[in-house]
């Protein structure tokens, strides 16, 4: 093997850095060697190179930088959250923890009267019953699309409906990290304290589909309740879906509107049929017989609804997979 240096350039958020190193150093050399240049602990690494990606904590500790595929003129790109951005996220959300904390306490000693109005009433549990706080993680590329994308999850009306109806409470919605959590596409901790949702794509050049996202984080109010994906669990999740389902199909029939009142903006709902699957699928319900009226166009309906609600099953089968929340007991 060459004894000469190689040359390697290594690109972090938009900053190029170079290094000289022998072929026969090892990966984790070279990620210690990162770790001085960027404050990027190595197991917080990850090194996009020539369709390859290497992990901080999927490296053994002899394996050299020739052996993985690095030669000289290897560019690569590094993903990974400093040590002192950890810490601030922590501070900060420790900060966040013990202010909910205060505030729950003070609701509990001296709760504030309102008059029995309905109106007082929706206005209550639209300051009681929602997400505290947003927060897109800012080291992640383009956080202010992140934030947008937090938000209208946040102000959906009909998540905002289940929120209200179940009583449901989380102190900060947040984002995961694709290479920080990458199997997972959501996690709620402590049983509303924060849920986190995988909002970009695995490559980090957009975002996901906003179902799927919304999909996501209806099973992730479920952990409020339940932590385990036992029998419970999929029933109350089973609600939630198809309360949203009907939820929005009644706001297209004009019974729900935006901002109270018949002067917002509607909020656009999937297609009836898939509301209906659904209700369905996520109900327990079974599909109805087909009418002996227009046969072949209800057979045909009824085909497309069938194959709808086995992709909705299927689509929760995969949440649940890739759901982080651990299975300690719901408080």
């Amino acid at each position: 093997m060459s004894s000469q240096p190689i040359s390697l350039s290594i690109n972090f958020r938009g900053k190029p850095h170079s290094l000289s190193l022998l072929p026969d150093c090892t990966l984790a050399h070279l990620q210690s060697e990162l770790d001085k240049l960027t404050e990027v602990p190595p197991s917080l690494q990850k090194l996009l190179y020539k369709g390859k990606k290497q992990a901080g904590s999927d490296i053994a500790e002899e394996v050299t930088i020739s052996e993985v595929g690095i030669k000289n003129g290897t560019k690569i790109q590094m993903i990974g959250s400093t040590t002192r951005e950890l810490d601030s996220m922590r501070a900060v959300e420790d900060e966040n923890q013990r202010r909910d904390r205060i505030m729950r306490e003070r609701a509990t000693k001296a709760p504030v009267k309102l008059r029995s109005t309905g109106s007082s009433s929706f206005a209550s549990a639209s300051l009681q019953y929602r997400f505290h706080e947003l927060r897109p993680l800012e080291h992640l590329p383009n956080p202010a699309s992140a934030l947008a994308l937090l938000r209208r999850l946040s102000e959906d009306p009909a998540i905002k409906h289940v929120m209200q109806t179940h009583k449901f409470v989380v102190g900060v919605l947040t984002e995961l990290a694709p290479h920080e959590h990458p199997g997972l596409l959501g996690l709620n901790e402590n049983a509303g304290q924060a849920i986190k949702l995988r909002l970009r794509t695995d490559k980090y050049d957009g975002f996901r589909l906003y179902s799927e996202v919304r999909r996501v984080l209806c099973h992730e109010l479920t952990h409020n309740v339940w932590s385990d994906h036992d029998e419970n669990f999929k029933s109350l999740n089973s609600k939630l879906n198809r309360e949203v389902a009907e939820f929005e199909k009644a706001n297209v029939q004009g019974t729900h509107y935006l901002s109270g009142g018949p002067g917002g903006d509607f909020y656009q709902p999937s297609s009836d049929l898939e509301a209906e699957a659904r209700a369905y699928t996520l109900g327990s319900s079974s599909a109805g017989s087909s009418s002996s009226v227009e046969e072949t166009q209800e057979e045909r309906r009824q085909r497309i609804l069938e194959a709808t609600m086995a992709r909705l099953s299927k689509e929760e089968e995969e949440i649940e997979h890739s759901c982080g929340t651990n299975h300690s007991a719901a408080t």
